[in-house]
């Protein structure tokens, strides 16, 4: 059948689909899906753009922990001098700062996610906490270790 704008029509009054029907299929044809080219393009355009975004979202990530980890640093050390010049002595642990109050919690190293992995170093005549270090192993963006930070 043609209608009266010169498009096939079924026998049912609907558009008629420019493809026929599969043969091991009763349904009528539908023109309505993505073939499977086109789902390949679409996929490999989405692998394309995580190839390039994944390697930059995990730098952030690593570039994130780093300045966490100065500024916990910062504080640790911080609080170990503002302990010294109250007492006159370095405190026994890095515990022993928040008992006192001088932090409300020992931070934790944002590379090994514990907050128990600091390294001390002793103060005068070995005794006392006098300065720490992260206990992550591995190197900064700066090419130094953490353990030198």
């Amino acid at each position: 059948m043609v209608s009266v704008r010169g498009k096939r029509q079924g026998a049912r009054g609907k558009e008629a689909c420019p493809v026929p029907a599969c043969p091991l299929s009763l349904a009528p044809c539908s023109s309505k899906g993505f073939t499977l080219v086109e789902l390949l393009v679409v996929l490999s355009i989405i692998a394309l753009l995580l190839s390039i975004a994944a390697p930059r979202y995990f730098q952030h990530i690593e570039r994130s922990k780093e300045a966490v980890l100065r500024e916990n640093l910062a504080t640790l050390r911080d609080a170990l001098d503002q302990y010294n010049a109250d007492k006159g002595r370095w405190p026994d642990s890095l515990e022993t700062l928040a008992e006192a109050r001088y932090l409300r919690a020992v931070p934790t190293d944002p590379l090994t996610e514990r907050n128990d992995t600091w390294t001390t170093e002793p103060g005068e005549e070995g005794s006392g906490v006098r300065d720490v270090h992260s206990g992550a192993t591995g190197e900064g963006a700066d090419g130094r270790s953490y353990a030198e930070w």
